[in-house]
């Protein structure tokens, strides 16, 4: 369904993959170990490997939907995301989103609504000057339930005095999508984490977009 320009009136970010730029260097390292003879796209295949690494969620919840348990699956990611121990990940930026933030900030209410710990979020959103531009922080434990329940997202609309149906979820990972959806917002894919198109659309979402910078194209 494609997106509804006029019912956006406030923004939800995920950061891994979409604000936080993906461990492209950890999979091309995973690649080189990957057997061609096994593997007709290594690059590919090592990629889905990092994720499941560090967002085993999107993988259980993928393998879930085969299997027809996405409620099962919901809840092994909520209780795998409340027990995850925060890392020392160097974070990078995924290019352009500065500017991008700037240049949304002012005409939409913006929150992050990340599965990751608040130490986590607030030492990328920290490191790049970038909280500034939210009006709400939404991480791993702030609600009652995490992504890919609606709780963030409805959280986050709270915090935005925002109708949860007037949200727009932007992330990378089918989880970020039927998190937004669940909540009643629209939603945006990007492929610029370790989401692919095929599935990003399978789970509902309105637009998908080859980066989160391509953002300010939708919204004109």
């Amino acid at each position: 369904m494609p997106l509804d320009n006029s019912r956006v009136k406030a923004l939800c970010f995920d950061v891994d993959g979409t604000l936080s730029d993906t461990d492209d260097l950890y999979a091309k390292i995973v690649s080189k170990f990957l057997p061609k003879l096994f593997f007709r796209d290594a690059n590919r295949a090592a990629r889905r490997f990092v994720m499941w690494i560090e967002a085993p969620g999107n993988a259980i919840l993928t393998l879930a939907d085969t299997l027809h348990l996405d409620d099962e699956a919901a809840a092994v990611i909520d209780w795998l995301s409340r027990r995850r121990k925060t890392s020392d990940k160097t974070f990078l930026l995924v290019p352009g989103v500065d500017e991008m933030l700037e240049a949304l900030h002012g005409r939409y209410p913006m929150s992050v609504v990340s599965a990751r710990g608040e130490k986590g979020t607030m030492q990328f959103l920290e490191q790049f000057d970038l909280v500034k531009y939210f009006d709400a922080i939404v991480t791993g434990l702030s609600a009652r339930h995490t992504k890919p329940y609606p709780d963030p997202v409805l959280l986050a609309a709270q915090k935005m005095n925002v109708a949860p149906e007037n949200c727009l979820m932007i992330g990378d990972t089918t989880v970020d999508i039927r998190a937004g959806k669940s909540a009643g917002a629209q939603t945006v894919g990007v492929l610029c984490g370790f989401g692919e198109e095929p599935e990003l659309r399978k789970f509902g979402a309105d637009e998908i977009v080859e980066d989160t910078t391509k953002l300010l194209g939708l919204l004109k």
